[in-house]
């Protein structure tokens, strides 16, 4: 379908007036919110996404895609609910304690929520124990952690800590990430995946999500 096909290369190229007034079209032709959302703005976020996993788009570029798909989701938002609409599954994210970085952070969040899940953030510098709390109250899947420095990445393993003590490690998938992390550290901490992009981040939890719902 042509209008689809509109709404993703305007997703891809950022254009995000351009984006709310196709989905806007789509809507007034009575296309259903469920399919602009998996045929037109989730594959044109799954393009540019792939672009900068392989290193042909940069973070500017992302932002500016995510920022348009988000605006067209909004609009979305209430047509998805009144149909019954469910998120492919939660996530809550955040940067941990004692770090204030958040690009990292919101490339991820923006990349999930481009792939359907329903992201719940928790912003900068977040204790442990709200990581599992906010998963505890909202029932999420997955505990996203991400870290910029070497001196708060250890907060990472009191996030799994915190997860055993509250009786909920089975139940969680804790994902890390960030510059000084590795997969190596994401073993010695006893988290489940670490993930060196954004784009690979959703694609990790969209694939647990799944596995999980069969």
């Amino acid at each position: 379908m042509q209008i689809f096909a509109d709404i993703s290369e305007n997703v891809q190229k950022g254009r995000m007036k351009a984006v709310k007034e196709l989905v806007e079209a789509a809507l007034a032709e009575g296309i259903s919110a469920e399919r602009i959302l998996s045929e037109a703005l989730v594959p044109g976020m799954g393009v540019i996404g792939e672009r900068f996993k392989n290193g042909k788009a940069y973070v500017p570029e992302v932002l500016m895609a995510a920022r348009a798909m988000t605006a067209g989701t909004e609009l979305l938002k209430p047509h998805l609910a009144a149909a019954g609409a469910v998120a492919a599954g939660r996530v809550c994210i955040g940067t941990v304690q004692g770090d204030l970085h958040d690009i990292g952070k919101n490339l991820v969040r923006m990349m999930m929520e481009g792939k359907g899940l329903e992201v719940i953030d928790l912003g900068t510098d977040v204790p442990a124990e709200e990581f599992v709390r906010c998963a505890v109250e909202k029932d999420c899947r997955i505990i996203c952690c991400s870290a910029l420095l070497t001196t708060t990445m250890d907060v990472m393993a009191d996030v799994v800590r915190a997860a055993e003590a509250a009786g909920i490690r089975d139940k969680v998938y804790i994902m890390v990430g960030g510059a000084p992390i590795s997969e190596e550290f994401c073993r010695e901490i006893g988290a489940d995946c670490y993930a060196a992009d954004a784009a690979t981040a959703a694609d990790a939890a969209v694939a647990y999500c799944r596995e999980k719902a069969e």
